[in-house]
């Protein structure tokens, strides 16, 4: 074998995917997956802060809506685990009124306690979902879990009562309209829930912090610390938050890199095969080739240096433990 069949060699197993599925229907959806997340990246590179606004609201709104969904589903059928009775309830909670004669409540339900504590369930669990979803996807966050949920319960705990006090005036004119009950149901998950995004959209900004805009706050604050008693501390601090940068820089710019070579190699293989049906010609498969041998050596390139820069991270983070 001479020199350029070893770098042929060498070249086409650098060009090389995971095998598709043998299943034809998944093959196809994973086709579609390879190539959409080579236009994402190409769009990313070129647009990059167009690119994370995007990415933030679709999965948020996605997010959002598939729990008010779910608040939907269960509100549908648990408040008859707990008693409830379309034909036969009476208001429940804290502050009754009366609205066009219809019992009502500032913090319950006129539909009676069974119907409040399903909604209660039904929008905590929704909140269960939630976040975790937002957080670890959405805002792709690195900051204490704990701290996070305990700022999240708390705000959730806040929306719940300013629901309720909507929703009692709500509900009112849904009863006194004589509305079948699912859809009383469909349209307080609509109003609680569309109310609640719009509040937890700004809730998440502040517990999921930019992360170049926290490190620089922190870094200004541990300067501003200096020769005073509050200088370790601060620095600690400042410390963390770069250490957070950097790791959620890392993580992105890999998965990054991964997908764009990904993609190449795929438009490569594929143009490789209608070659070789007689459908395109050897220029276009050829530049394909190279693009997608750029894409790869980037990739590695990129991978070795972030991953360097996240261990280093960890072994300042356990050096730090240890001390």
């Amino acid at each position: 074998m001479d020199v350029a069949q070893m770098q042929e060699k060498t070249e086409e197993e650098k060009l090389t995917l995971k095998p598709l599925s043998s299943n034809p229907f998944a093959a196809f959806f994973q086709k579609i997956w390879r190539w959409w997340k080579g236009v994402w990246c190409g769009f990313q590179s070129r647009h990059k802060k167009l690119a994370d606004i995007i990415y933030m609201v679709f999965f948020f709104i996605v997010f959002c809506e598939g729990v008010t969904i779910w608040q939907y589903i269960v509100m549908t059928f648990l408040p008859y685990a707990f008693g409830y009775d379309p034909n036969n309830y009476s208001e429940w909670g804290w502050a009754p009124f009366t609205i066009l004669g219809v019992p009502c409540t500032i913090f319950g339900d006129a539909k009676g306690l069974g119907y409040f504590i399903a909604y209660e369930i039904a929008t905590f669990t929704a909140q269960c979902i939630n976040f975790p979803l937002q957080r670890n996807i959405t805002y792709r966050s690195h900051g204490n879990p704990w701290y996070q949920a305990m700022w999240y319960f708390i705000g959730w705990v806040a929306i719940s009562v300013v629901m309720n006090l909507i929703w009692g005036v709500c509900n009112c004119l849904c009863i006194s309209w004589g509305l079948p009950d699912a859809v009383i149901t469909l349209i307080k998950t609509v109003i609680t829930g569309g109310v609640s995004m719009v509040i937890f959209f700004f809730i998440f900004l502040i517990i999921f912090p930019n992360v170049d805009k926290d490190a620089e706050k922190k870094a200004k604050k541990a300067e501003q610390a200096k020769g005073t008693a509050n200088k370790e501390k601060a620095a600690i601090a400042a410390t963390k938050a770069e250490e957070v940068k950097l790791v959620f820089h890392a993580e992105k710019d890999i998965a990054a890199a991964r997908s764009l070579a990904e993609s190449k190699i795929s438009a490569y293989l594929s143009l490789k095969k209608s070659y070789e049906k007689g459908k395109t010609d050897s220029v276009k498969v050829e530049e394909a080739k190279q693009a997608a041998l750029q894409a790869v050596d980037e990739r590695d390139k990129i991978v070795e240096t972030q991953t360097a820069i996240l261990q280093s991270v960890k072994q300042a983070r356990a050096k730090r433990a240890a001390a």
